[in-house]
């Protein structure tokens, strides 16, 4: 994974816990290891597959620290750093927070826990940031408790926070976040993940402008309604893109780069958003859109060399368009997800 630098850089929450999290009660510090897990950011909806496909990148990432605590069961956060004071030190509100405790819940355990949270990732970025605190802070309760959890159980915990942090509970941040590589979500609950292979050389660019949109905003604007041609269009798309991913056809790949879904209606969200997809298909991209509800886009591109000319491409399109040079990230699709670090 290549970061560059400047300017091309940078329900199962039970009310019992609620009434134990918030009560005031004097847990001295365990003498307990400590354990910290590392979450990566991830790219969803890929343009065709709104809701359904999403990879991970090799970083930017959250990070979460987890250690035993004496005292009552229940889950603490003991510090968050990175967010401006911005996210809930409520456990009971904290997505980390609450798929730790969700996680605890699952496997009987009945010591407390502390968090400490490091947001490696810009809050409402598009880049998945609630889902990395929340798998983060599951594989890292798991690797203290030494459980040794499925990742199905790790998922479904995990989702309990991402449904707090992202306002609703969908899994194409959450399972390339866990899982690493590329991934299809085809149902959530009961968890069915789909690990697609990604074509030797496909590389990824994501710029994240300046700018924060909520996802519940974004999501608001897609209304409940799709034209038919429009979906028929999208499922057409999806399945030539997943095909193209295993037989690395590159062309075909570049031709259901096509959103009809989400783009047309959240593109306004994002200053420029026109000029940049423009500038990273000149440069060679294979296709671009949003990542996310926004404000970072992506493009996948077909290897290291033609990657950096997009990034170069986009990164001078945001900064024209917003006025601040945008983070810029280049890496490969990445096999490994969220681990103990």
């Amino acid at each position: 994974m290549v970061r560059m630098s400047c300017p091309l850089s940078r329900r199962c929450v039970a009310n019992e816990w609620r009434r134990v999290a918030t009560s005031t009660v004097d847990c001295k510090m365990s003498a307990m290891p400590s354990v910290t897990a590392f979450a990566p950011a991830t790219v969803s909806n890929v343009a065709c597959g709104f809701d359904v496909l999403g990879f991970a990148l090799g970083s930017p990432g959250d990070e979460v620290t987890a250690r035993f605590i004496d005292g009552p069961p229940l889950v603490r956060i003991d510090d968050v750093a990175g967010d401006e004071g911005r996210l809930p030190r409520d456990a009971t509100k904290n997505t980390a927070g609450i798929a730790a405790w969700a996680l605890l819940t699952a496997v009987g355990e009945r010591r407390g826990i502390a968090l400490s949270i490091r947001k490696g990732l810009p809050l409402s970025s598009g880049l998945g940031g609630s889902a990395a605190s929340a798998v983060a802070a599951v594989v890292a309760v798991d690797g203290l408790l030494g459980a040794h959890a499925s990742r199905e159980l790790l998922l479904t915990c995990a989702f309990e926070g991402e449904q707090v942090g992202a306002g609703s509970a969908h899994g194409d941040n959450i399972a390339p976040c866990l899982y690493g590589g590329f991934v299809l979500v085809r149902h959530t609950n009961p968890p069915d993940i789909v690990r697609l292979p990604v074509p030797d050389g496909l590389v990824a660019v994501v710029v994240h402008p300046h700018l924060e949109i909520e996802t519940a905003r974004a999501r608001a604007l897609l209304g409940d309604s799709v034209r038919l041609a429009d979906a028929i269009q999208q499922w057409a798309n999806l399945g030539a893109f997943v095909d193209a991913l295993h037989r690395a056809d590159f062309g075909l790949l570049a031709r259901s780069l096509e959103d009809r879904i989400a783009e047309p209606r959240r593109a306004s969200l994002v200053p420029g958003f026109d000029a940049i997809k423009a500038a990273a298909v000149a440069a060679g991209a294979l296709g671009c859109s949003l990542s996310g509800s926004g404000p970072s886009m992506f493009a996948l591109c077909r290897g290291a060399e033609q990657a950096r000319g997009v990034a170069e491409a986009m990164t001078e399109a945001a900064t024209r368009a917003v006025g601040s040079a945008p983070e810029t990230y280049i890496s490969p699709i990445v096999a490994q997800g969220a681990r103990v670090v």
